[in-house]
């Protein structure tokens, strides 16, 4: 959300050309593809995170502690926490991982599911063409779905439930830039009023955002709603929805990519330092 309410804008015709569209990275999701030994769920913790030209510092797409490991399943989601910000996808990006599965020991005898860093290259990656990668590990993998988004808006998105009339399952997908793949940016039981925090998607300029709930007592009678938002370089769009069980209020903060530019070399330095 750093642009979304500059200063220095230039207008033609009404449009700001000060603030331009990107090509940005969209990660769609992380599956445990692959664990030891088939036994039901395993506790995981680590991070996933991103570096680009904007900014060496890790940007963290999945990050939890080994006090709160995340309890997943062989072929489930892994549920993403972030990114904080747009990725940007010029020259190349960095994915930086390393997740390792609990064994209720000390931490030394925890397995490591994968370890290491992964490029996406701008050239080696299809425009608005979801591709799924598989990160293998000692212990695992992980299955990354990503697609490079040219021309791209970076959307904040925020969902708050200010009354509820009982409690209720919730699912909210975001379909982006006419991608049929699903970010899944929630998924749980809503008992009582509160935010579901933000989360951060890459829209293609002059395409939409389409944000999907699912909504009912159990998830096989469930309901769908919908809203849909257009990219722009900055500002915001709210929206009201409302169901037999709640009104769901959503703003949508809209800003580009600031100008900044850090070298491979300086990324890779980076990764080395903190490792």
């Amino acid at each position: 959300m750093l642009l979304s309410d500059p200063k220095d804008c230039k207008f033609y015709h009404g449009t700001c050309f000060t603030h331009q569209s990107r090509n940005m990275l969209q990660i769609f999701s992380l599956k445990l593809a692959k664990i030891p030994v088939d036994t039901g769920s395993v506790e995981l913790y680590g991070y996933i995170a991103t570096r680009d030209v904007l900014d060496p510092l890790l940007n963290y797409v999945v990050n939890f502690s080994r006090n709160d490991p995340l309890i997943v399943k062989k072929g489930s989601l892994i549920e993403m926490t972030g990114p904080k910000r747009g990725i940007e996808l010029c020259d190349s990006t960095l994915i930086e991982y390393d997740m390792r599965i609990k064994t209720g020991g000390q931490a030394k005898s925890d397995l490591q599911l994968i370890d290491g860093v992964s490029f996406v290259d701008e050239r080696g990656t299809l425009s608005e063409y979801a591709i799924t990668r598989r990160i293998h590990g000692d212990y695992g993998a992980v299955d990354i779905t990503i697609s490079r988004l040219d021309h791209a808006f970076e959307a904040t998105v925020e969902v708050v439930i200010p009354e509820v009339q009982g409690s209720f399952n919730m699912s909210l997908g975001c379909f982006t830039s006419k991608l049929d793949k699903e970010i899944q940016l929630f998924d749980g039981t809503i008992v009582e009023p509160r935010g579901l925090g933000w989360s951060v998607v890459a829209v293609v300029m002059r395409t939409q955002m389409h944000l999907k709930f699912k909504i009912g007592s159990e998830p096989s009678s469930s309901s769908e709603y919908c809203c849909s938002f257009m990219p722009h370089c900055h500002g915001h769009a709210t929206e009201l929805v409302k169901t037999d069980f709640a009104s769901i209020s959503v703003k949508v903060t809209w800003s580009s990519l600031p100008c900044r530019w850090t070298t491979l070399h300086t990324l890779l330095e980076r990764y080395a330092h903190d490792k």
